[in-house]
């Protein structure tokens, strides 16, 4: 779920964090949930006054959640949580120390087929490749596996938020969709 609140001058502001003031209208994570309530101004409905929606709404959204996602996995690096690079994952996952294994989806098909998500463990496969760097500070990072750590459970939280908003390859968001048939 995604929180908004609105401003006071009538913006309808994301709330990722989840600490801003006022009164929070809470959105299933997913592209279709939030066109659908700005097609039909649920927002303004929800909030019991006019609200100004930006158009960028849906991409703002995604960056920020994307930078969030970034910065968790940058602080499980530095803790010692979060390690990157084919042959330390690979080691990471023979010893059981992984818990969950993030693969860019931009890397090779061919590479990433060799090391399997740990058993009980969860699967992140839909950051970026450049992302995935941002945060082992790196131009790029395909692989990257993180231990069991309460910094784990909250990469593995908010890259499932990202997950509903982010448009997989060769698809186009339902916004594209209706610029196009413009």
């Amino acid at each position: 779920m995604l929180r908004f609140v609105v401003s006071p001058d009538g913006h309808l502001v994301a709330d990722v964090l989840g600490k801003l003031p006022g009164r929070g209208i809470w959105v299933s994570s997913n592209q279709q949930a939030l066109q659908k309530a700005v097609k039909k101004r649920l927002f303004a409905h929800s909030a019991k006054q006019p609200v100004q929606v930006s158009e960028t709404l849906l991409q703002d959204l995604e960056a920020q959640l994307s930078q969030r996602v970034v910065d968790l996995l940058s602080l499980a690096r530095k803790s010692g949580r979060a390690i990157a690079g084919y042959e330390k994952v690979k080691d990471w996952l023979s010893k059981e120390q992984a818990r969950v294994l993030v693969q860019s989806s931009d890397g090779s098909e061919r590479g990433k087929s060799k090391l399997s998500t740990p058993y009980g463990g969860r699967f992140i496969g839909w950051l970026r490749s450049d992302e995935l760097g941002m945060a082992f500070g790196r131009q790029t990072v395909i692989h990257c596996a993180l231990a069991s750590s309460g910094i784990t459970q909250r990469v593995v939280e908010e890259a499932q938020r990202l997950k509903g908003l982010r448009i997989t390859e060769g698809t186009k968001s339902p916004l594209q969709k209706e610029k196009t048939a413009r």
